[in-house]
């Protein structure tokens, strides 16, 4: 019973147009007595059609009707795909996707043919702003597409850059319908446990064609208002007890830390200036013996606590708008030329509130944590806390409010013609561009210093600790706000962004290609391509002499500037507050006129960049043997070239006091070119009819990450390290193969299982080397009011090419209607898939020389070895329900994490959903949708053996009701 509950809970997307299956599965005009599939049922035959006519392996999700695609999200839709897993962002939202194993970056996205980027901001636990390849599918409403199709094996005639999948979103056009008229309008109201708003969410769409001139235009757009809360914990990081110092030493205890400090006022007897000594000698020696393998003699290396352990409120308001038009001439069935226009804008405005504990995070220097005193401990066998007690804690009420945007705008003029029987030519003109902007960025906080009593947790047996903060955090007088009085002392204060960052991607497409038909059996493909891929990155830089931190004015309270944070108990539970007081971010910028206007002396643009050109040609043959052999045998074999220039510009960037803006000012550019063949094959065996076997092989690329390529460097000449971009990347390549069987044993039915394999032969990681400052050919002037000479080691992380490795899995798919039985029970119908992938990648942690010194191997970045998913529905002419729920297992989401971690990974998830509509006329459709419908909530980790929490959050249920009226 709790599997059929869960499998009713559930949903799948799809088109809604009647779809002919080919050869055995051919669909023949409806009698009488037969009835027409429409709706679901039809979208998925429509989708299965598609995927069995290509010789490539795809799978399609489609519109149940024009204007009206089945999700909320395209990245939620795609998790439904075999091998397709979904990554969320901030409120829960898909954002990104992997395909068999392989990450965002290495998935391609073209929008009505044309590749395209998207980028947009989000939390730091989520990697903050995209900076990479990967595509953010939330940056657009579905509503403006019609159909999604994952392309799973590439053909020459498909433009290179992928190693997991091609996407292809199309948007409708207006003789993808057979009516001459339509006019379809959704108006929605979303709701969510969390937020507790209703927000608005609508569409509406139009489509004419004019009679017999064979033109006709299409308008859709979208708009969705969406508020969002997200509670939870995080530790930030986690740490080793030896990591910033080790605890402040019980009273005797030898030896003492920290050591005797006029500066600090650390003493025989105090931890700091009025901060005596508390800690329990056991509790103490406890910590100070455990002891990692490979720091032996490194007292508390082997005890690990969270590096800022903290209760989390994050709200979000976000506007989400979309449009498309496309002008289509089609006077018959030989010509095709449309020009389709697509907007998207993509507005955020977020407040993350924490409270939380800084000292875990700091040294001596600046009263961290041998400033804390140990006044109980349990750790477990494996050194992480379970539970401990401390005095002399600086806890902190820390503020974020950022507002950021992305905009996309893309228009493209396609074409094809068929001259005479045999020649077609086809080819497309295009222009897009996206722009990220984090417009407003400012951090506030708030302290209170030397707390007793904060406790953290871990016995109740959950994931997230218990934290205890020692004292009433609503109550503002117990914090501090102003100048530091020195000694490292941190009493409040701000960060303001000073001019906002932006990612500014341009994209150029010009393409032809001509189809010559040999004869029935054979057909010659040839063409060429042009793109360009021009991507700007303007960096951040903070004000800084005229925004430094001023104490309250005579008058003025803490009471006066701040507000309180509510509600994170009820909805998070696990000891988090009532309330909180936090500065109000609105009211401390009117005080000290933050945003009045002012100049940033010396903060000059640092404009990192990569552009990029792509010239290609491909030759490909497409064959029908099967009359000629007795069974079906069809496929496809090529050859595609690329040229790829790339130039790539930035920056020396220098991270110290000398220099605020962050610009030394000293520009790089490095130019490049190189070259790839490509061959690929694809072929169709159909031993017996509805019995498919399909083959495919080929060589694919992937270019590296946009950041990586940027020749910047950034030098911190007090801590000793720094990164560097490396232009010279080689691309990851890898060789691949697949096989699959397909059984579509009856009409809008299939079974199938497929094996693929790639050979990664290149890779690329971040790779941390202690060298010498003078081999880096930098100027010594980096060095300026550092006291460090050249000749000193710096830890230098350069993104490298590396060795890669092999990547297997199966997929198993289902897609069965229950058609074959009578009554209640034929309107049923299952959709199942499972993925099992594995990978070895070697992966080098730390190198000497150019020469990895401490290697590991495990999964690659972003892998699940398994993901499932599973949909029960059930329609008729009045009423459809359907359920969808999806699994995805654990992955790693970087390698290495900080010392004595090997990694950071994501616990496995799995998130149901439903959906439900009631025809109530011809016209008029009530829709109702939930998702996330059993409160799942993600959950991040460091360690594949401790698994000490590193983030976890709960963003709630949300529910949707809305109509639809189409004509």
């Amino acid at each position: 019973m709790l599997a059929m509950a869960a499998m009713m809970t559930v949903s799948f997307p799809a088109f809604a147009q009647e779809a002919a299956a080919p050869d055995g599965n051919a669909q023949q005009p409806p009698s009488a007595e037969d009835i027409i599939v429409t709706g679901f049922r039809a979208s998925l035959n429509a989708a299965l059609a598609d995927k069995r006519d290509q010789t490539a392996a795809i799978d399609t999700i489609k519109a149940e009707d024009l204007g009206k695609f089945p999700d909320s999200n395209l990245a939620e839709s795609m998790q439904r795909i075999p091998g397709v897993a979904l990554q969320r962002g901030d409120g829960g939202e898909g954002k990104n996707i992997s395909v068999r194993g392989l990450g965002a970056d290495f998935t391609r996205v073209r929008i009505n043919g044309m590749e395209s980027a998207a980028q947009t901001g989000g939390s730091d636990i989520y990697g903050a702003g995209n900076n990479g390849r990967s595509f953010d599918f939330n940056v657009f409403p579905t509503e403006i597409f019609s159909a999604l199709t994952v392309r799973k094996t590439p053909s020459a005639d498909v433009e290179e850059g992928s190693l997991g999948a091609t996407v292809d979103l199309s948007a409708p056009r207006p003789f993808d319908s057979a009516k001459d008229f339509v006019l379809s309008a959704t108006a929605r109201g979303v709701w969510n446990e969390l937020s507790k708003q209703v927000d608005p969410r609508a569409s509406a769409l139009v489509s004419k064609q004019f009679g017999d001139s064979g033109f006709g235009v299409l308008g859709s757009i979208a708009y969705q208002r969406r508020h969002t809360r997200e509670v939870g914990y995080s530790a930030v990081d986690i740490l080793s007890a030896n990591q910033n110092g080790m605890f402040c030493s019980p009273l005797g205890f030898t030896p003492q830390t920290p050591v005797t400090s006029a500066t600090t006022g650390a003493s025989a007897a105090n931890c700091s200036t009025g901060n005596p000594r508390t800690s329990d000698p056991a509790a103490y020696q406890t910590v100070y013996d455990a002891r990692r393998d490979d720091l032996p003699n490194t007292p508390g290396s082997g005890a690990f606590f969270p590096r800022i352990p903290r209760y989390i409120n994050s709200q979000q308001s976000q506007e989400r708008i979309g449009g498309t038009m496309t002008l289509q001439y089609k006077p018959d069935d030989d010509t095709d030329i449309s020009l389709d226009l697509l907007y998207s804008r993509f507005n955020v405005t977020r407040d993350d509130n924490y409270i939380e504990a800084i000292s875990f995070g700091r040294s001596a220097s600046n009263q961290g944590y041998p400033m804390m005193s140990l006044k109980d401990v349990q750790l477990s066998d494996l050194g992480s806390v379970e539970y401990a007690l401390l005095d002399g804690v600086d806890v902190r009420s820390e503020g974020l409010h950022s507002e950021y945007s992305t905009t996309f705008k893309q228009a493209n003029l396609n074409f094809m013609h068929r001259f005479g029987d045999r020649l077609t030519v086809d080819g497309k003109v295009g222009l897009n561009r996206s722009v990220w902007r984090d417009k407003v960025r400012m951090q506030y906080y708030m302290d209170a210093l030397d707390t007793d009593n904060f406790s953290i947790d871990y016995r109740d047996g959950g994931q997230t600790p218990v934290l205890g903060f020692g004292f009433d955090v609503s109550d503002p007088t117990q914090f501090r706000y102003g100048v530091s009085p020195g000694a490292g002392v941190v009493t409040g204060g701000f960060s303001l962004q000073g001019k906002p960052a932006t990612n500014t991607t341009n994209g150029v497409l010009g393409e032809i290609n001509a189809h010559y038909e040999v004869s029935d059996a054979f057909k010659v493909h040839i063409g060429g391509q042009y793109r360009s891929s021009d991507f700007k990155q303007r960096l951040t830089t903070y004000y800084t002499a005229d925004t430094l931190v001023q104490n309250l004015l005579s008058g003025t309270s803490l009471a006066d500037l701040t507000k309180q944070i509510t509600g994170v108990d009820s909805l998070w539970g696990h000891g988090a507050p009532s309330s909180w007081a936090t500065l109000d971010w609105r009211k401390l910028a009117n005080t000290f006129n933050l945003f009045d206007a002012r100049t940033c002396t010396g903060c000059g643009e640092i404009n990192p960049g990569v552009k990029e050109e792509e010239s290609s040609a491909y030759l490909m043959g497409t064959f029908d043997f099967s009359d000629a052999v007795g069974f079906g045998l069809r496929g496809d074999v090529g050859l595609r070239y690329i040229h790829t220039w790339q130039r790539s510009t930035g920056y020396l960037n220098l991270a110290d006091a000398t220099s605020p803006t962050g610009l030394a000012g000293q520009f790089r550019a490095v130019s490049r070119s190189y070259d790839d063949w490509l061959p690929s094959a694809n072929l169709v065996i159909e031993p017996t009819q509805n019995l498919l076997v399909r083959l495919s092989a080929a060589k694919v690329m992937s270019r590296p990450a946009l950041t990586a390529l940027a020749p910047t460097v950034t030098i911190n000449p007090v801590t000793r390290s720094g990164s560097l971009g490396n232009p010279l990347l080689e691309p990851i390549r890898a060789t691949t193969f697949d096989a699959a069987v397909e059984w579509y044993f009856r009409p809008g039915a299939l079974l199938s299982a497929a094996f693929f394999y790639k050979d990664i032969k290149t890779y690329v990681q971040s790779v941390n080397s202690l060298v010498p400052f003078s081999s880096l050919g930098l100027p010594d002037a980096l060095l300026t009011g550092s006291n460090t000479m050249p000749d000193e080691l710096f830890n230098i992380a350069t993104p490298t090419n590396t060795p890669g490795g092999p990547l297997k899995g199966i997929e198993l798919n289902a897609q069965i209607p229950f058609n074959f039985m009578t009554g209640f029970f034929s309107h049923f119908g299952v959709l199942a898939n499972y993925t099992h992938v594995m990978s070895k990648i070697n992966y080098c942690l730390t190198s000497s020389g150019g020469v990895c010194t401490v290697t590991t191997k495990d999964d690659l970045v972003g892998l699940s070895k398994d993901t499932a998913s599973g949909t029960l529905y059930w329609e008729n002419a009045k009423f459809s329900i359907r359920g969808t729920i999806n699994y995805r297992g654990p992955f790693i989401r970087g390698i290495p994490a900080s010392p004595g971690s090997d990694l950071v990974g994501n616990r496995a998830t799995t998130f149901v959903d439903a959906s439900a509509s009631y025809n109530l006329t011809d016209t008029v459709k009530l829709i109702v949708e939930g998702t996330n419908l059993t409160d799942e909530q993600n959950s991040l980790y460091t360690d594949s053996q401790r698994q000490d929490t590193l983030f976890q959050t709960r963003v709630g249920r949300t529910i949707s009701a809305g109509v639809n009226v189409k004509f």
